[in-house]
């Protein structure tokens, strides 16, 4: 009988979520190893950026893509590296590319200035990849991601709306332990 077991991880804080399905004590040390090199893979994606959200699934030897990303490139790379790896049997690719427009890249920069000019969360910027992902669909903006503490995710919530020609903000961004 399948036990299925469903955990959230939230990875080295750079808004890259992974979803695991287990099936027992001895493939959870498999699914474990696959979702890390998936992790791995994606996260060295040449274009990913800050305004890119990748998240994925792992179920046995299935792995879906979700997520959002602004060059329709960035989408076939990461399914292309995640079939690479070793125990992959299949990729489902739902990942979606957001429209092209000039206005929303004027949020993205506009959004990404407010958040990162903020005292305390300009440090969350110093990484390579910044933990506060900035996805902008039509002027409304969702951020992704992870900080220190609740206070952060509320300023960087603030900041997003401050910017102009922003129609919404949904700040899915989360808390680390």
């Amino acid at each position: 009988m399948k036990t299925g077991r469903l955990f959230a991880l939230l990875l080295g804080m750079v808004g890259l979520t992974g979803f695991g399905m287990s099936q027992g004590a001895g493939s959870q040390r498999g699914q474990d190893r696959l979702m890390k090199e998936v992790r791995h893979e994606l996260v060295m994606l040449p274009y990913y950026s800050v305004f890119d959200n990748l998240a994925y699934k792992v179920e046995g030897g299935t792995v879906t893509l979700y997520g959002q990303v602004v060059k329709p490139t960035l989408k076939s790379e990461a399914e292309n590296v995640v079939k690479k790896v070793e125990g992959v049997e299949r990729v489902v690719n739902n990942i979606e590319v957001l429209p092209l427009s000039p206005n929303d890249d004027r949020v993205r920069l506009a959004v990404y200035r407010a958040i990162y000019s903020q005292p305390g969360l300009d440090t969350y910027s110093l990484r390579a990849v910044p933990t506060i992902h900035i996805i902008v669909k039509n002027g409304n903006v969702t951020l992704t991601g992870a900080v220190a503490n609740k206070g952060d995710k509320d300023r960087a919530g603030i900041a997003a709306n401050g910017v102009s020609g922003v129609f919404s903000v949904t700040n899915d961004i989360l808390v680390s332990p």
